[in-house]
């Protein structure tokens, strides 16, 4: 049958609303996805700027930390320099430091060495290796801290700065020689050594003055009043860093507290000169 003209207006104006409605919901979701997408993409950007200032926060608080403890650091070295300077406690630097102090035993005397180098070089006075006719005494030993005695094998020495170079076996942890230019009248300063074979006594005093001249008659010598006596001769003289800044040489008989200590610099300078003669190498940079 066929449809009268009113019914075709009917479902013509039906297929124009459905359309209508089509386009209309399409807009909407359509809108609805932009819109959702512009949320994600803040979303996004909002997660990323957190991240970057997280992360930022993150490398701050590690830096603060890094500085804090590196402050804290510092601190404790102060402390325990400031310490050693009031000489109220050098029992850090001499608990530190003996186990690299040695007593040097030979057939006729008795004297002090310190190790230099973590393979067992000593050096010690050329004078406490001298028997009674000034020949090189026998029978070199060189006891530890540990009371171990380790026989000492001669390299050689240097008669001017009576320096002696000498080598024991087996692995120890060496002492540092310090800048003797650097040092200054007042500095507080211990010794080490056997004085009167009283093995690894310990003396304080300060530096009573600096380039005094020597029986070589060169002004190589720090002068102490730390009390150095015979069985001293060839220990370390330290500063409050735990660094050796002259090997005690000799004191003025009849005096008091009037010691005298090579200055680490002339030791360098000897020591090199021996290892570079006799060992083709460089013993101290």
């Amino acid at each position: 049958m066929a449809l009268k003209r009113h019914h075709k207006i009917i479902l013509g104006g039906l297929g124009t609303l459905v359309i209508v409605a089509v386009i209309a919901l399409s807009i909407m979701m359509y809108s609805l996805y932009i819109q959702q997408m512009q949320n994600y993409n803040s979303l996004n950007d909002k997660i990323a700027e957190l991240q970057t200032g997280t992360q930022t926060q993150i490398n701050s608080l590690a830096a603060n930390l890094l500085q804090l403890q590196n402050t804290t650091q510092n601190t404790a070295q102060q402390i325990n320099l400031l310490k050693a300077s009031a000489s109220s406690d050098f029992s850090g630097i001499i608990q530190d430091s003996i186990p690299s102090v040695v007593t040097i035993t030979t057939s006729s005397a008795q004297g002090t060495g310190f190790i230099i180098s973590s393979d067992g070089y000593i050096i010690t006075n050329a004078h406490v290796l001298a028997d009674e006719s000034g020949y090189l005494a026998s029978n070199i030993q060189a006891i530890t801290s540990d009371q171990q005695a380790h026989s000492a094998r001669f390299i050689d020495y240097n008669s001017t700065l009576d320096i002696a170079l000498l080598k024991i076996s087996g692995t120890y942890s060496p002492l540092q020689l310090g800048d003797s230019n650097s040092v200054q009248i007042g500095d507080k300063v211990i010794a080490i050594g056997n004085p009167l074979g009283l093995q690894f006594s310990v003396s304080e005093g300060i530096v009573s003055a600096i380039n005094r001249q020597g029986s070589n008659g060169q002004s190589d010598y720090i002068q102490t009043d730390a009390a150095l006596n015979p069985g001293n001769s060839g220990g370390p003289l330290i500063d409050t860093s735990g660094k050796v800044i002259g090997i005690n040489n000799f004191k003025v008989s009849g005096g008091e507290n009037l010691g005298f200590a090579l200055e680490s610099n002339y030791i360098k300078q000897a020591v090199n000169q021996i290892s570079a003669q006799s060992l083709n190498q460089t013993l101290i940079n």
